[in-house]
């Protein structure tokens, strides 16, 4: 990726709520701002992601977007917020997933209506390099088995898809290590780094500089597929825990009810905007792909998401408190 992109993609991470302007508005009528609302802080890939569309976006429909950061209550704020909103099309929250809790929030499909699939991208096993662990998957696992609860992993919190696929590995490897979750993704970062916990079930951006350095173990991706962002680190699949498959995504919604033709259209955009190189560029830095979709596989999509995390929820008994 050249320099006018890696600028540009920090600059926006820079922002925290920014409007775009109608950078082609000459001649045009004026029209009401979109408010994106992002549950998470400026800077995360939840918001980076977001900004990198709504840009391309504004300058397709020639209308200024207004990105807001409402973080809190695991992104349930920014869905409430929406949720309440006026159906009118003018109105977009991200919602990222897979993620559980144990008190209601807005849905797709019930108060929230699925416009689009923003992006999808894998997780990574990663060990610390301050304590002496095994250094292959297998050799993990098997010490891991022999010594229930011995050990432990940090994520981004409870319900998040991190902990999700945490759960997941102990169910098809059979163990039971320990779940540690942290309110966001930055301090659990830190303390695998330093050891404090000895594992992470992490995105791979904030982990790869800490791989790169040599003070974190990759030990396999989320994903069916190796990660182009970590080219020698296999995926858990093919490390041997068969049909292992999961990943993080990011889905634009709106209030229920909006008109149909306004979500079509919506949808349409966004999706030409996916594949705007600058978007691409920023895509391939955070390690996630692109993943075009109507609204309604869209809605599908999410539907058969919960249906799955919730059955493994249910099966291992996991808390959401």
């Amino acid at each position: 990726m050249n320099t006018t992109h890696l600028s540009r993609r920090c600059a926006l991470a820079a922002l925290g709520a920014t409007a775009f302007p109608r950078l082609r508005a000459q001649g045009a009528r004026q029209r009401r701002p979109i408010t994106w609302l992002v549950g998470q802080p400026a800077g995360g890939t939840t918001d980076v992601l977001t900004r990198l569309v709504a840009r391309e976006l504004a300058l397709q429909l020639e209308q200024s977007m207004l990105i807001e950061n409402r973080p809190g209550a695991a992104g349930a704020i920014a869905l409430q917020a929406t949720a309440k909103a006026a159906p009118d099309g003018l109105t977009l929250v991200t919602v990222s997933g897979p993620s559980l809790a144990s008190i209601p929030r807005p849905q797709i499909a019930r108060e929230l209506t699925a416009v689009a699939i923003l992006a999808r991208g894998p997780m990574v096993l990663v060990g610390t390099m301050a304590t002496a662990l095994p250094p292959t998957l297998d050799g993990l696992l098997a010490a891991a088995r022999e010594n229930p609860g011995a050990f432990s992993y940090a994520t981004s919190g409870t319900g998040s898809s991190q902990h999700l696929t945490g759960e997941l590995l102990n169910q098809i490897a059979r163990t039971r290590i320990v779940h540690v979750p942290y309110k966001g993704g930055s301090q659990a970062v830190t303390d695998v780094v330093g050891g404090q916990v000895p594992l992470g079930m992490l995105g791979i951006t904030p982990v790869l500089p800490h791989i790169k350095a040599g003070k974190l173990r990759a030990y396999g991706v989320s994903t069916a597929t190796r990660s182009p962002l970590l080219p020698e680190v296999p995926s858990l699949h093919e490390a041997g825990l068969s049909d292992f498959d999961a990943d993080q995504w990011f889905v634009v919604a709106m209030p229920a009810g909006a008109p149909t033709d306004r979500v079509q259209a919506l949808n349409a955009a966004i999706n030409r905007a996916l594949h705007a190189p600058e978007v691409q560029a920023g895509y391939t830095s955070a390690g996630v792909v692109l993943t075009p979709a109507t609204a309604q596989q869209t809605t599908a999509f999410v539907a058969r998401e919960t249906q799955r995390w919730q059955t493994l929820a249910k099966n291992a008994n996991l808390q959401l408190d």
